[in-house]
């Protein structure tokens, strides 16, 4: 993929990802749960793999946070998802790993991450276990809604090598 055709992709994700948070989302115990947030990781990973796809998370991470459409929680949750989701799908080729590296990544890794990261910058002392199921509960919702996607788009050859 060409440079130009890559940067258009990804800011086509950046915006899916950034509307979508105000269009798509529900309370998820402590949280808002933005599963947009978390099909693009997974589309973004699938199609353009892990760099790619931790910068889309940054990015919609940032511009969610300048819009005061998110937390600060959008950073560690958002990028590790999308690294582990790109990761596990470019070693082990099936599009399902990357479902379960984003519902790790982010649901379990981004949760435990998020714990230092709330006490540090947000002041909140709050631990694992507040995290954890809120965080599970939006990155597994959104991760099956992103491989739906991918799976449509490949069923209908849409995108090449999906």
């Amino acid at each position: 993929m060409n440079r130009t055709r890559l940067l258009t992709t990804m800011a086509v994700f950046v915006a899916i990802g950034t509307l979508g948070a105000q269009l798509l989302w529900f309370p998820a115990g402590v949280a808002k749960a933005y599963p947009v947030q978390h099909a693009v990781n997974v589309m973004a990973a699938v199609t353009l793999g892990p760099g790619p796809a931790v910068i889309i998370a940054f990015m919609i991470g940032l511009l969610r946070n300048m819009l005061g459409l998110g937390t600060l929680l959008a950073f560690p949750g958002g990028m590790i998802g999308a690294f582990l989701a790109g990761y596990l799908y470019l070693k082990l080729g099936k599009k399902y790993w990357a479902a379960v590296g984003e519902t790790i990544g982010t649901g379990i890794i981004g949760a435990l991450f998020s714990v230092p990261f709330a006490k540090v910058l947000m002041g909140s002392s709050f631990g694992a276990l507040f995290f954890i199921p809120s965080f599970l509960i939006s990155s597994i919702t959104g991760a099956f809604i992103g491989l739906f996607i991918v799976s449509r788009v490949r069923q209908e050859q849409l995108i090449r090598n999906v």
